[in-house]
């Protein structure tokens, strides 16, 4: 029998769901910027030689 009433820990479960996705998405911007900066080092000393 399903349970009645009031759902469990679901709105704990999608707030937590909201950050974990904040966080990841704030690490990719952060891997993609670094590597931007890496490349264009890179570029730029390779214009040098």
């Amino acid at each position: 029998m399903p349970k009645k009433g009031r759902e469990k820990n679901t709105a704990n479960k999608a707030k937590h769901s909201k950050l974990i996705a904040q966080k990841k998405n704030k690490i990719k911007t952060k891997e993609a910027e670094r590597k931007a900066r890496l490349k264009a080092i890179v570029e730029k000393s390779k214009t040098k030689k």
